[in-house]
């Protein structure tokens, strides 16, 4: 069983003396690096660190694009009390506790509850509490949560609106049954990597001709499957530029495509049989993303194209509606939109017993570097397949992480340092802080 280890006899301590928070921007707005049908963002980091008395930093980010992401940061400072002076061995003692007593905070929560800018300061300060913990026990994040016993890593999980969908005693016997075939599955992960696919072909800003070179170089790097935005005001447009993609890539690699919410209902339904020419593997987020009997209407609509969605989903709840209703086939889960492990691991628990698909959603700065953990996670001790199993990659902004990802031939690498992987260096804070460092100072 995984346990939180003591640390008084080797004289470190487990105890947040400190919150710190830094509001981190990076301007890839200017060469439309992540453009999409509704956002031309500056990629950034509300960055979090709890400070130990002599033992390790543990650090979490919610990721936002740009104007904003000061609300996210005053959320995190607002919720400091409720963390510094805590102990790590305390937090999980009664983990739930803890997690409600952020979560519900009884005024922080009336600017929710348990949705936006809020909501994602939660997760960033739950995630670095996790981070905290690895770190601690030595262990990279993946790790960690795949050999915890199932019993405690169940009772992480707040149930109370979930109940209906998924029980305590139905989690502890997906996670026991994780157990069966998982030396070979580590085996698997460890030698083969965990598969990827691209986004960086297809932004919605690039010109064709850039469209058609960055796929032609994902081709001849080994690729074989790839994503593209849709949502153009003609989709004129987006037909035009599949027909480029699906040209470069052949029949036999998968093309996905992303409408970034921008959609009604009927739009999407009519758009998607212009769009199913190119034989698109799913349609992630065609319509508004708490639209839940719309999801539905749309995948029921476009069969056999799969609905992924999930990336700005606010909580659990509405995961539990989206598989309830079988609005989607595939569940992106974000590692930080949502308030952290502990309801990661609850949606991954809820996608599993529907039998969904899990490809986390990436993308952003520092969200590969997160969901490299969660994917091998759902591998290891959740879904216990790779079939159907992706995480997106993009190629940029990792040079600023002390521990980021390694892609080979279009498969993530198994992190092996402890935590979560998204500690930022040092410089890159300081380079980037917004609005004074160097990088914003013009």
């Amino acid at each position: 069983m995984s346990t939180v280890p003591t640390y008084a006899s080797a004289g470190v301590s487990a105890r947040i003396e400190r919150l710190e928070v830094h509001d981190v921007r990076f301007p890839t707005a200017a060469d439309a690096d992540g453009s999409d049908s509704i956002n031309r963002a500056d990629y950034s980091a509300c960055y979090v660190e709890l400070f130990t008395d002599g033992g390790p930093v543990g650090t979490g980010f919610t990721f936002t694009g740009g104007r904003g992401n000061e609300i996210c940061a005053a959320a995190c400072r607002a919720y400091a009390h409720l963390v510094v002076g805590r102990t790590v061995e305390g937090i999980f003692a009664n983990p739930v506790e803890f997690w409600r007593s952020i979560v519900q905070e009884p005024q922080i929560r009336w600017l929710g509850p348990e949705k936006g800018a809020t909501h994602m300061a939660v997760g960033a300060i739950v995630n670095a509490v996790w981070d905290l913990r690895a770190k601690l026990e030595g262990k990279p994040m993946w790790r960690l949560l795949a050999e915890m016993d199932s019993a405690e890593l169940a009772a992480q999980i707040d149930y109370r609106h979930i109940v209906d969908e998924l029980t305590p005693a139905e989690a502890e016997a997906i996670l026991d049954d994780g157990r069966k075939g998982y030396e070979d599955r580590l085996a698997t992960l460890e030698r083969d990597g965990f598969p990827a696919y691209t986004t960086s072909v297809g932004w919605l800003g690039y010109s064709d001709d850039k469209v058609r070179a960055l796929t032609e170089q994902a081709v001849a790097d080994g690729w074989s499957a790839a994503k593209m935005k849709v949502g153009s005001p003609d989709v004129a447009d987006d037909v035009r530029r599949a027909g480029i993609i699906r040209d470069i890539l052949g029949p036999d690699r998968l093309l996905m495509m992303d409408a970034n919410q921008i959609w009604s209902v009927p739009e999407a339904v009519e758009n998607m049989k212009r769009l199913a020419a190119f034989d698109p593997y799913w349609i992630e987020e065609p319509t508004h993303p708490d639209d839940i009997l719309g999801h539905a209407k749309i995948a029921a609509a476009v069969a056999p194209i799969r609905v992924a969605t999930g990336e700005v989903a606010a909580n659990r709840v509405i995961f539990k509606q989206l598989l309830q209703a079988e609005a989607i086939r595939v569940c992106q889960i974000d590692a930080c939109r949502v308030g952290g492990i502990p309801e990661v691991v609850a949606t991954l628990l809820m996608a599993a017993k529907r039998g969904v698909e899990v490809c986390p959603h990436s993308g952003g700065v520092g969200l590969c570097e997160y969901v490299q953990h969660l994917g091998m996670f759902e591998y290891l001790r959740v879904g216990k397949t790779l079939e159907g199993r992706m995480i997106e990659y993009v190629d940029h902004l990792h040079e600023h992480y002390t521990d980021p990802v390694t892609v080979v031939d279009g498969r993530y690498q198994v992190p092996t340092q402890p935590g979560y992987s998204v500690t930022l260096k040092d410089e890159s804070i300081a380079r980037y802080s917004y609005p004074n460092g160097p990088a914003w100072r013009n």
